[in-house]
């Protein structure tokens, strides 16, 4: 069952070591209503000193109206963009490929001439 801790981390420490400098809060988003709480007080204490939340704290932060993540938020690479219209749109259907002039493996045979009279 996943579980995330909200916490800050000296950027230079490994990640596997476990440390952190300080816990803000939590998220669990397998119960319904999904959970989150941060200490938004201590969380903008950080940032005023420099810290930078993530792309996805930030986007947790600003789904809950807090203002200001926008900066933060990074462009997610995997993702395709949508283009305008086309969120309910189902893809067009495609026309039958035309059928082949020649079947492969043979040789177009040239017309015979017929003599002339």
């Amino acid at each position: 069952m996943p579980q995330y801790r909200v916490i800050v981390t000296e950027h230079t420490v490994a990640a596997t070591k476990n440390k952190y400098v300080d816990l803000l809060g939590y998220y669990n988003p397998l119960l319904s209503p999904k959970v989150f709480k941060v200490d938004t007080n201590r969380f903008f204490d950080w940032i005023k000193k420099g810290a930078k939340p993530s792309s996805t704290i930030a986007r947790l932060l600003k789904g809950q109206g807090v203002k200001g993540m926008e900066p933060f938020i990074t462009e997610m690479k995997d993702r395709k963009k949508k283009k305008k219209g086309e969120e309910a749109a189902a893809p067009a259907p495609t026309a039958p490929a035309p059928a082949p002039s020649k079947i492969e493996g043979q040789e177009e045979k040239p017309a015979e001439e017929k003599p002339a009279a």
